[in-house]
């Protein structure tokens, strides 16, 4: 079962619920900067009405604010409509205090006094039990994605909606724009190599909002997953739409996670994120461009990487020689505030530029020196490549090996890539 909560002009298609909210698109004061209001902004507009009456649970993080950067539990606590009986903390935590795969912990928040419970890594069962213990009647899901099958907020979202199908509670996601916009990448995940950064059978950037994935969710897996779809509801942006990305927008951005830090990270990231399952190059985590500067130690890596990388002309992408020290380690402790060398990737054009592809052109290239070599996981004896998961299949990696080329790579998942844009389409609402 499904509801969408939104308007179109001055029409509302749930029967009245945020009629009358709003009227025309706000200006901006920016002619060139696109104003687009949230989901979390049309509910806070028709003061909370849907939620009224309900023991709401919320699923959020930093990012779920307002267009004035006011936290969606602190509002809903403080009006005084809203009953708001928990709230659950994704990887990083509720307030965002921990690092990559960390979390807060379940506790008592400072501000409003309710109960947050530490979900991030919950089962199924884990998220069951919280609904239970917490009396939660209806799930909010506020958290700003960054378009990257390996962000695990969408993961948090879809084993939520396993439980609250289970348990029969109400889904409520409260949508926001996809921040690289409506265009759909890379290799599609197999299931043989589902983990945390990838439990489904979608594309590496799959350009879909938050509220379009959980309609693909609720149709295309939950019902053979859970028994049963879940009582999904999902309130609308306005005003975006897909060929529009966050830097277009005047939208707010906080930060998601410890090393996303602007929109520019958020572009990059699909593509740069694969350098994760490079055990000798650090993604530069910890420092101010992270996922932008990428290197291995200067003894091994030196500028030919960003003269052959500069010299394959790739779409709306320049590479800058650059020398760096990560402050964050990541799951590669000996290159921990070394001095590293490599490129800082500067999009000059982001509406041609392709994550995905230029990821690839980077990992050929780095894939010529000798100290590359692909990060191995003792934990998992039969996918021990950490790339394998993030790339839904060992085909890369064996591909990248063998010696093939960017177009051999990127051409070798075309079709699922089609196929993939096929079955969105049903989902899509911008």
């Amino acid at each position: 079962m499904e509801r969408r909560i939104f308007l179109t002009g001055a029409s509302a298609i749930t029967g009245g619920t945020l009629a009358g909210a709003l009227a025309g698109a706000p200006a901006s004061a920016d002619p060139g900067i696109r104003r687009v209001e949230t989901g979390l902004d049309l509910l806070v507009r028709s003061g909370f009405r849907d939620l009224h009456g309900q023991r709401v649970g919320v699923i959020s993080n930093p990012t779920g604010v307002d267009s004035s950067y006011r936290h969606l539990v602190d509002l809903m606590h403080g009006s005084g409509q809203v009953n708001v009986v928990a709230a659950f903390g994704p990887e990083h935590g509720f307030r965002g205090s921990a690092q990559a795969g960390g979390s807060e912990g379940t506790g008592t928040d400072a501000r409003t006094g309710i109960t947050v419970y530490d979900a991030y890594g919950a089962s199924q069962a884990d998220w069951e039990r919280m609904f239970t213990q917490s009396g939660t009647d209806t799930v909010v899901f506020d958290i700003q994605d960054v378009g990257a099958r390996f962000y695990t907020y969408i993961w948090t979202m879809y084993t939520s909606m396993l439980a609250a199908a289970r348990v029969g509670k109400r889904y409520v996601v409260l949508d926001r724009p996809n921040p690289i916009g409506g265009r759909a990448y890379g290799p599609m995940m197999t299931a043989g190599y589902t983990s945390g950064v990838g439990l489904k059978e979608i594309v590496q950037q799959h350009g879909m909002t938050v509220g379009e994935l959980a309609r693909l969710f609720n149709a295309e897996f939950l019902p053979a997953e859970a028994g049963r779809s879940v009582d999904l509801h999902v309130v609308q942006c306005r005003h975006w739409k897909r060929d529009v990305l966050a830097a277009d927008t005047d939208l707010p951005w906080v930060m998601p996670s410890p090393n996303m830090p602007t929109t520019d990270t958020a572009l990059v990231y699909p593509g740069t994120c694969l350098f994760e399952g490079v055990a000798s190059i650090t993604e530069g985590r910890g420092t101010c461009r992270p996922f932008e500067l990428i290197g291995g130690l200067d003894t091994d890596f030196d500028y030919h990487w960003s003269d052959r990388l500069n010299a394959r002309d790739l779409p709306g992408v320049r590479f800058r020689e650059a020398y760096f020290s990560p402050t964050a380690a990541g799951q590669k402790p000996a290159l921990l505030n070394k001095l590293c060398a490599g490129v800082e990737v500067k999009v000059v054009d982001r509406h041609v530029y392709d994550p995905i592809r230029t990821g690839v052109a980077m990992l050929v290239e780095a894939r010529r020196y000798p100290a590359f070599a692909w990060r191995q996981d003792t934990w998992d004896a039969v996918r021990p490549y950490w790339i394998d998961k993030l790339t839904g299949s060992p085909r890369l990696r064996t591909m990248v090996d063998a010696g093939a080329d960017v177009d051999d790579v990127v051409g070798a998942w075309a079709d699922e890539l089609a196929a993939f844009g096929r079955q969105r389409r049903p989902y899509l609402l911008y």
